[in-house]
């Protein structure tokens, strides 16, 4: 398994959904105008939602590339507003290198439409349960050219 970085933003009330998804954009893009970037704000108005209902508060929002995995979480309530356990620095590598995929963690009642709105703007960008791990699913799309299967008939000889 690759290195993994973790960063929380301070969300409601400190800031507002939208914003937040803005601020998470920014680290992620690391400021630059890009394809990536235009992909990312294309369903802002779906992530601003999985933000509101607090789905990335204990689940991650996850970003795999061709380098080290991030996670985003957000602190809501008093914890957004003292901010002291938020983390916010840019991070010493591309968080979008390669081929990149974002799961959002998403309640299970709303992950049928998050799921179908997402599918309108990208196949990089997905939702899945706040309690399933980003995994099997997510990751069987990059990972699927390196599946290795055994074969006992080739490994013991004919």
């Amino acid at each position: 398994m690759s290195t993994v970085a973790s960063r929380t933003f301070k969300s409601t009330p400190e800031r507002d959904a939208s914003r937040t998804w803005v601020a998470i954009v920014d680290l992620l893009t690391q400021g630059k105008t890009s394809d990536a970037r235009t992909e990312l704000l294309a369903v802002a108005g779906v992530a601003a939602s999985v933000i509101a209902d607090q789905a990335p508060k204990d689940a991650a929002i996850t970003v795999t590339c061709d380098g080290p995995r991030t996670r985003i979480y957000c602190l809501y309530d008093d914890d957004a507003v003292e901010g002291s356990d938020a983390n916010e620095d840019v991070l010493g590598f591309d968080p979008l290198k390669g081929d990149w995929r974002v799961s959002l963690p998403c309640l299970a009642d709303d992950l049928a439409w998050v799921q179908g709105a997402l599918k309108k703007h990208s196949t990089r960008i997905t939702a899945r349960d706040l309690n399933a791990a980003v995994s099997s699913a997510d990751e069987a799309a990059t990972t699927k050219s390196q599946t290795l299967v055994f074969d006992p008939k080739g490994f013991l000889g004919s």
